[in-house]
């Protein structure tokens, strides 16, 4: 009875404890499924892991053509910097926009944006996911996974955004 009592004991302490990720790798490609909302990382063609339930832009169909049409960019880029005093929970720069989104935007007047990260959630909130679809063009995701995408994705990792 009172190795039964120590196991529970212990069991329930395990439980309590500080959960320690294992690193999950180094990523050398990110793609991102926006009508699946997914972001998945690979490394030498094999999957590391998917993360669900992204969120994008206010208007998540289509390419992001100009600044403000809260469109996330589709097509490959980079991830060229990381920002850790980011107003969200760290922040993974896209390079968009890419010469051909620039002339595209250049042709009709407009400016294509810019600033497009992946990102954890806005800092200062409770923990958790905003609802739905918030952000101005960005890829966003909780601040759990975003700390282990930071650690797994070094700057120059190719992104392939697709519809």
């Amino acid at each position: 009875m009172v190795r039964r009592a120590w196991l529970l004991l212990c069991a329930a302490l395990a439980a309590c404890a500080p959960v320690e990720r294992a690193p999950i790798g180094t990523a050398d490609l990110v793609r991102v499924d926006k009508s699946e909302r997914t972001l998945s990382l690979y490394a030498g063609g094999r999957l590391l892991k998917t993360y669900t339930g992204i969120q994008l832009g206010d208007a998540p169909e289509g390419h992001k053509q100009f600044e403000g049409d809260e469109k996330t960019p589709e097509g490959r880029y980079t991830i060229d910097y990381r920002n850790p005093n980011s107003a969200y929970h760290l922040s993974l720069h896209i390079s968009y926009p890419a010469a051909a989104d620039s002339a595209f935007a250049a042709q009709a007047g407009q400016s294509p944006g810019g600033e497009i990260f992946v990102h954890g959630q806005p800092n200062g909130l409770p923990a958790g996911r905003m609802p739905g679809d918030w952000t101005d063009g960005c890829i966003a995701v909780s601040n759990a996974e975003i700390e282990e995408i930071w650690a797994a994705v070094p700057d120059g990792t190719p992104i392939v955004i697709q519809p």
